[in-house]
């Protein structure tokens, strides 16, 4: 099949989104499929056409970003240039689904989109923002779907941009071989100053707003016997270090900046306990959470829709209060004072991710939307 995805970022821009793509293209192409992901080009150094490891790029005009948005309607004539027999587009931010969805319709190409999370604008005005969009260009995307696809049930349910449309329920994957409990990690501890035995807590995502890591800085300060790594970039990252300056943390809260995808795993290894701490649902998923499972490690994240369908409280790790420094906190020491729940939820989400969240598995149920829609029946 000739599929083309549709994503507003695409590498080496890093998030989840961009991950989820990334894996399911390379995965579609080792099933010998032809794969474009067709994607902004906000950077004008990027080129505007590339191969990366067997999957095409191109990149198409942008004339701004708002909000992280790119706006790029040259998405739609690139689309109409190219030989697809399916378009699967991921959102948000929003627009580049929108341009999808108008040339797939002109086009009369079967259209699919997955729908990852709800929309926030981050400013005064993203009260008003929100419900505007999702009435007038949100409304217009969805409704020219063939297929809506969401991660969770939790999202199929609650979000009212998809629930009215019976949306699929078809998780993010992870790369289990990528990441796994034999990965070494005592090179990143020494590259940190980790003593040997130090307990460590880890992050992994952008420093923004909605991913709660404030909370999880003052959070540390009741867990004065460990040392936080928190891994990425983004815009909130100086003003996070000056809060961690501030309540006195600094010497043990580590912010290494983005890293590079070879590195990454190896983080997952170096930790004991990985905290995702999201409080809004622009986190629907987190498939970080995930690459903590299948390292072998127990997780705190927080109890909000989406993100608490990835485990069972108390089984792969625990729940914690959203945006409640001290339910954080409880939850970590829950874990690192205790090395055999800390083993046992570490079997259990590798565990639960070879068995529900394997690249095969999700792939599979993908394969199967765009063969019933182009009319060619069951996968091989």
């Amino acid at each position: 099949m000739r599929i083309v995805q549709v994503c507003p970022w695409f590498e080496p821009y890093v998030g989840g989104v961009e991950t989820h793509v990334a894996t399911l293209s390379s995965e579609l192409v080792r099933r010998r499929h032809e794969v474009t992901v067709l994607t902004s080009r906000a950077d004008r150094g990027l080129p505007e056409r590339e191969d990366l490891n067997g999957i095409h790029v191109r990149r198409v005009k942008t004339r701004a970003v708002w909000l992280r948005t790119p706006i790029a309607p040259a998405t739609k004539a690139a689309l109409a240039s190219m030989e697809a027999e399916v378009v699967h587009a991921h959102s948000p931010p929003p627009l580049t689904s929108y341009y999808a969805a108008r040339a797939s319709s002109r086009l009369r190409l079967p259209f699919v989109i997955t729908y990852h999370c709800d929309i926030e604008a981050p400013s005064v005005f993203g009260p008003l923002v929100e419900p505007v969009y999702r009435h007038t260009l949100g409304y217009s995307t969805i409704r020219r779907a063939d297929r809506i696809i969401v991660t969770t049930a939790t999202y199929a349910a609650t979000s009212r941009a998809v629930w009215a449309y019976r949306p699929a329920v078809i998780p993010n994957a992870v790369d289990l071989e990528r990441y796994r409990p034999e990965n070494d990690g005592s090179a990143i501890r020494a590259r940190h100053g980790i003593r040997e035995g130090e307990s460590v807590v880890l992050f992994v995502g952008r420093m923004v707003a909605h991913k709660g890591i404030e909370t999880l800085i003052e959070a540390a300060r009741s867990v004065a016997y460990a040392k936080f790594l928190l891994v990425g970039g983004g815009p909130e990252l100086d003003s996070l270090r000056r809060v961690a300056a501030r309540l006195g943390v600094a010497g043990r809260v580590i912010f290494t900046g983005q890293v590079s995808g070879e590195d990454l795993p190896s983080y997952f290894a170096a930790c004991d306990v990985f905290v995702l701490p999201s409080v809004s649902r622009l986190e629907a998923f987190g498939i970080v959470a995930l690459e903590a499972m299948a390292s072998g490690k127990p997780v705190v994240v927080s109890d909000i829709p989406g993100v608490r369908e990835v485990i069972a409280d108390g089984k792969e790790g625990l729940l914690a209060d959203p945006v409640d420094p001290e339910s954080v906190a409880g939850k970590i020491r829950i874990l690192l004072a205790d090395d055999r729940k800390r083993s046992a939820m570490g079997r259990a989400g590798r565990e639960t991710v070879e068995r529900n969240f394997s690249v095969r598995t999700v792939v599979d149920q993908i394969e199967q939307v765009y063969r019933d829609l182009v009319g060619q029946g069951e996968s091989p």
